[in-house]
């Protein structure tokens, strides 16, 4: 079994990656969507800053230590869609998920144009620097915590045998509707077993759709 230890490791095994993790294609379409998004976020910085510190004054952004490809560390960003004390608050707010990841549908720490932002997912676009870096791609897995990650097993790192995704199978399925954490897992590794180079651009067509339908935000 994987330990917290090795799953730490900064250096990443391609030997055990699954094909997509080292794709020239995928990459590819990666760095083209990066840009297009990087060029997006630029349009929509201001006002959507302006919004979110007129209501709850602190940073625009949100960072958080995640895990990705392999158990490899970064840190991912997000537009700050809840008050600044959010994570200090988060063991008086009820987990409605099963198992190792944590949601709550009326979370009262996500201000109002928190939920703005979620609905229409524009808390997301900040993490198409991710993706430029490498360190994200467009598709793949939700990125995991370190309070996920330490409870794993064997069947549940195979969800990071691929880099983690802005979309994947989980956010088209169903998104919010779907708080079973062992469906999730079923989702990602239904993606693994699917994926070939053109996989990715079905899923982010499918992603548009539901975004527009606002389906599972919340």
């Amino acid at each position: 079994m994987r330990t917290m230890t090795d799953s730490c490791l900064q250096l990443v095994d391609y030997r055990n990656a699954h094909p997509s993790a080292y794709s020239i294609f995928k990459r590819a379409i990666d760095i083209l969507g990066s840009l297009v998004g990087l060029f997006f976020l630029a349009l929509i910085f201001i006002p959507i800053a302006l919004a979110i510190t007129l209501e709850n004054p602190g940073p625009v952004f949100y960072s958080q230590e995640r895990y990705g490809l392999q158990g490899k560390r970064f840190k991912i960003y997000k537009f700050r869609s809840m008050v600044t004390n959010a994570d200090q608050l988060k063991n008086k707010v009820k987990n409605e998920a099963k198992g190792l990841i944590f949601k709550n549908e009326n979370d009262p720490r996500v201000t109002r144009v928190g939920r703005f932002l979620r609905q229409t997912s524009l808390d997301e676009i900040p993490q198409f620097w991710n993706v430029f870096l490498g360190e994200m791609s467009l598709v793949g897995t939700r990125p995991p915590t370190a309070d996920e990650v330490k409870h794993y097993n064997d069947h549940h790192w195979r969800r990071l045998d691929v880099k983690p995704g802005i979309t994947g199978e989980w956010q088209v399925s169903g998104r919010s509707n779907i708080k079973d954490f062992d469906q999730i897992v079923a989702l990602d590794l239904q993606y693994q077993t699917r994926w070939h180079p053109l996989y990715d651009l079905s899923i982010i067509l499918k992603t548009f759709q539901v975004v527009f339908a606002r389906v599972g935000a919340c």
